[in-house]
């Protein structure tokens, strides 16, 4: 019988890495990595394609058992960051009068500042709503192109409402070959002067996204690979290539959306903080109740309608080098050994680390002169990096990709001990000190940002760096950490076993439940749209108070759905694993609800109060962890009640606030979850969620707020 295989292929800085997975059984069954063939005449295409078409040969894989292919892409973030990018010409629409006037301004932007010397340039035209006809478009796109615009944006004033004329001005500039983006095809959120921004970083990266796209998708095509090929989006899930060639802003930040969709595929944890640590950069985000967090996209300084991780970047990973003076280390990179062009102590052999000396340097012109190399006989030289000082302090176990020579580390690190007046420990503990410094107020401000409990907190280390950081940080702030297994290729694995994802925003006021209908729907032909079957596709909506922003969620898999990552665990283990998380013993620990998909446990000794509980699903992954918690277990017909009580049960009263809980419901082999800020918006979200289910279908119900204090 012919086997099922997934492939995904992760397009990274310096490697472009390959991964084949049994569909049935979720084991890999081959790996490849080339180099990223940044200045290939295909761009990364080429080693897209490379990597893929070794991976099978190599694994003798038959491109006809392939069922699914995916790759991230670093095209769109690249394009952006280097300023390859097209001219745009933004076509603004409106009615006349005041709304005609404002429009014209607001549909009149700046060229985008991309840094560096790098822009985004932009050409503007207006054209009043009752003088679009064909006669006027033609002289419209004949003055932008004039202007040197090779790519169109057409963008009208309540556009999210009335698309006609925007589609008219896109059909108009198709005839010519000028691709063009719709500003409402990118986000229905109001706000002109944003959509149209929005959609104008979407059209500058369109000709060389489609270059790419249609390289990459007839080379697996000439492999002989004919399932659709998927591209992953910078919120974590993935789309067809045909809906990346209307919308690659998307694909912003695929990579690190990569690695965090594979650490949720092999870690059991549903809140914390993650790391993707490389050589140069690490990138730092949230996951919460099984998701990673996401937020809009700021480029050149401005607030796009771009969804994407939200993501922070800093410039100290595994590679990164030290700079030190008399006193010690004073910082850790944001140079890397990599930029310097120099190899790591730590993973030099030991017997070329021969009179090492150290020499203070810049590593690029302006900067500072203090980094440290240490040069040896027969001119060897080498740097001395946080995967050096760890693997030093014993902090990097034999099985991690980080682990090195600890014995060629520490001769290189001797020197520079001796300069400073310490010994080589004292050196290796100051530099974890000097990265842990760097990066504890990001993980801070983002657990601030998403209300992650503090006990609740654990650490999510993958890329090839993260033992080189994470036990350390670990054990600094002292909360649990996990490396998943085959890190080095999670972000390859991530693509793999990705989800479709598709999203609707709209601004409503007081949405009606026709309303969030609709717009669940919307989601739902978004989602198949981009490759999902219907019947897979789960939405979650949530309501903004603030903003009247409605968003719906939805997610889903391809024609052939993987199958669970890991075997059901038993009663025991399932125990086990609560109250691992939970910190408690297991004698402390009981099950307070349990249905055919779900156990949901808490704290034995207080059955009666709130505390922390823990939703562990058949597989053995938490997908809720709260510390204080209450459980109700109901029907589908009868659940206003369970859902009235547990409101005002679990309101915190803080001075003159009511801080409202979140609640999560187990729905079948599901859990949904819901935050509003007032009664009837909950009951009408968990109403939406009900009306799926037969009135005797059993319901389990969490409420968790934050802790008192």
């Amino acid at each position: 019988m012919a086997r099922s295989v997934r492939m995904g292929i992760d397009v990274g800085g310096t490697h472009t890495k390959a991964v084949a997975i049994d569909n049935a059984t979720q084991e890999i069954i081959g790996k490849s990595s080339v180099k990223t063939t940044h200045h290939h005449p295909s761009g990364v295409a080429a080693g897209v394609v490379l990597s893929f078409r070794n991976c099978l040969r190599e694994n003798a894989i038959d491109p006809r058992d392939v069922v699914f292919v995916a790759h991230s892409t670093t095209q769109a973030t690249n394009a952006l960051i280097e300023g390859d990018v097209a001219r745009v010409g933004v076509v603004g629409i409106a009615k006349g009068g005041l709304e005609g006037w404002l429009a014209r301004r607001q549909t009149r932007l700046s060229d985008i500042d991309l840094s560096n010397d790098k822009y985004i340039r932009i050409v503007s035209d207006f054209l009043p709503r009752k003088q679009l006809t064909p006669e006027n478009l033609d002289q419209v796109v004949d003055r932008l192109t004039a202007a040197g615009a090779q790519v169109l944006v057409a963008s009208m004033a309540f556009g999210v409402d009335d698309g006609e004329p925007e589609a008219m001005v896109h059909g108009a500039a198709t005839d010519r070959g000028i691709p063009t983006t719709m500003a409402s095809d990118i986000t229905k959120l109001y706000g002109l002067t944003r959509r149209t921004r929005t959609a104008a970083i979407n059209a500058s990266i369109l000709p060389k996204m489609l270059d790419t796209a249609t390289s990459t998708e007839t080379a697996v095509r000439e492999a002989g690979v004919t399932v659709p090929l998927m591209i992953m989006r910078g919120d974590g899930g993935v789309m067809e290539i045909a809906e990346m060639k209307k919308r690659p802003v998307l694909t912003m930040l695929s990579g690190p959306a990569a690695s965090v969709m594979g650490s949720l595929m092999y870690l059991r944890a549903s809140n914390g903080v993650y790391f993707e640590v490389g050589g140069t950069t690490t990138n730092i985000g949230v996951i919460r109740n099984g998701r990673p967090t996401i937020d809009y996209s700021v480029v050149g300084g401005h607030p796009t309608y771009i969804s994407s991780l939200d993501v922070q970047v800093v410039g100290c990973a595994g590679g990164s080098m030290i700079r030190a003076d008399r006193s010690g280390v004073v910082d850790v990179g944001p140079r890397s050994a990599h930029i310097a062009e120099l190899e790591y102590a730590v993973y030099t052999d030991r017997v070329r680390i021969r009179n090492p000396r150290v020499v203070f340097f810049s590593p690029r012109e302006g900067d500072p002169a203090d980094y440290v190399k240490i040069v040896c006989d027969d001119g060897v030289e080498v740097a001395i990096t946080n995967s050096c000082a760890a693997n030093v302090l014993g902090l990097v176990s034999p099985d991690d990709f980080s682990y090195g020579d600890a014995e060629a580390a520490r001769a290189a690190m001797a020197p520079l001990a001796d300069h400073c007046g310490l010994t080589v420990e004292e050196v290796a503990t100051q530099i974890m000190e000097r990265a842990y410094a760097k990066i504890n107020p990001i993980i801070s401000g983002l657990a601030e940002k998403y209300r992650l409990e503090e006990d609740q907190i654990s650490l999510v280390g993958v890329g090839g760096g993260a033992a080189s950081l994470i036990p350390w940080f670990s054990a600094t702030r002292g909360v649990s950490y996990s490396i998943p297994q085959n890190s080095e290729v999670i972000s390859s694995i991530g693509v793999a076993l990705a989800m479709v994802r598709d999203v609707v925003e709209r601004i409503i006021p007081s949405p009606s439940k026709e309303e969030i209908q609709a717009i669940k729907n919307e989601a739902l032909n978004k989602a198949v749209g981009s490759g999902a079957t219907p019947e897979s596709v789960e939405i979650h909506v949530e309501i903004d108070p603030q903003t009247s922003k409605v968003t719906a969620i939805a997610t889903g898999s391809t024609e052939v759905k993987a199958t669970d990552l890991t075997k059901q665990v038993t009663d025991t283990e399932a125990l086990e694993l609560a109250a691992a998380d939970m910190r408690l013993d297991v004698a402390d620990v009981g099950l307070l609800a349990r249905s055919r998909y779900f156990r949901v446990y808490g704290d034995a000794r207080t059955p009666d109060s709130p505390g922390p509980v823990r939703i562990v699903d058949e597989r053995g992954f938490i997908k809720v962890q709260r510390g204080r918690a209450e459980v109700a277990t109901t029907t589908a017909g009868d659940y206003l009640a369970a859902v009235e009580a547990l409101w005002e049960s679990m309101a915190v009263y803080r001075s003159e606030v009511i801080i409202r809980p979140e609640l999560y419901a187990c729905l079948g082999a599901r859990v949904a979850d819901f935050a509003a800020e007032d009664l009837a918006q909950l009951t009408l979200l968990v109403d939406l969620e009900m009306s799926t289910l037969e009135p005797d279908d059993e319901v389990i119900l969490v409420a968790g707020n934050v802790q008192q204090t």
